[in-house]
């Protein structure tokens, strides 16, 4: 009697590691791995961090970022792409390569990029300037998931949340998740969806106290692995932003400092 396996659906995810596994790759595989999909991992970056500090970030060689992602891409069938941190200009030139190949041959292929550019203390997750260092991803990626501060880091201050979305979409990102949650100290947290030809949702979350390692990974990972399952946007959005609130209201703490998203929780049945 042969056995029967089901088959996931794959997400071929660019991200640094982090040592703490609060944030970065180790968040990204918790996360897609509860929302039912299977994580092909290309670490960019060894990152030495604790769940408060990031003390330095050390980019992998571009070639062997290059010659992992082609040996997954030549073996696997890839659903969705998650990026994370770069580590560098050249590793986000090879990345931007590496999609834009993939698009070759399917040219829907949804791509979620999130902007770190610095962890909740403020510290630097680029070798290089950091901003400088994600020009190429803009054109590949599907939606971009900056929060308020990184979106005035790419976008300027002076410009109100519709400006900024407009911007990035100008850049080649069709769809915008500007996310609350680094944003002014308000009893809720709004985050807000641009999408194509005027498309516009928002939605608001009660502000939990303390704060939270790897959120941003968590809400990024979880949306590419909604997508991957073959929701449409907006729905893949909502999604990945309930399972993302679940994983904060049931955080927990090893050590002094930010909290860990508890990623390892039964989703909704209504969304598996």
């Amino acid at each position: 009697m042969t056995a029967s396996f089901r088959t996931p659906p794959n997400v071929l995810v660019f991200s640094g590691s982090d040592p703490s596994g609060g944030a970065g790759m180790q968040a990204d595989l918790a996360a897609i791995n509860a929302l039912g999909a299977h994580a092909l991992t290309v670490p960019t970056a060894l990152t030495v961090q604790d769940n408060v500090s990031v003390f330095a970030v050390h980019p992998v060689d571009a070639e062997l970022v290059r010659h992992q992602a082609q040996v997954l891409v030549d073996r696997f069938r890839i659903d969705a792409v998650k990026l994370g941190i770069a580590g560098n200009r050249a590793n986000a030139e090879v990345i931007a390569a590496i999609i834009a190949a993939l698009r070759q041959r399917q040219p829907s292929l949804p791509v979620v990029f999130d902007p770190v550019l610095a962890n909740g203390k403020g510290d630097a997750l680029s070798a290089d300037n950091a901003v400088a260092a994600l020009e190429p991803l803009y054109a590949q990626a599907s939606v971009i998931t900056p929060n308020l501060n990184e979106a005035d880091r790419l976008c300027g201050a002076r410009h109100s949340p519709a400006q900024q979305a407009a911007l990035l979409q100008v850049r080649g990102c069709p769809h915008v998740l500007l996310k609350g949650g680094h944003g002014p100290q308000q009893q809720d947290v709004v985050n807000r969806w641009f999408g194509p030809d005027g498309a516009f949702d928002s939605w608001q979350w009660p502000r939990l106290p303390g704060e939270f390692h790897g959120s941003g990974c968590t809400l990024a990972a979880a949306l590419a692995a909604r997508l991957a399952h073959g929701d449409g946007m907006r729905d893949a959005i909502a999604a990945a932003q309930t399972y993302c609130q679940r994983t904060l209201e049931t955080a927990y703490s090893i050590a002094d400092g930010q909290l860990i998203p508890n990623r390892v929780i039964p989703f909704l049945a209504e969304h598996s």
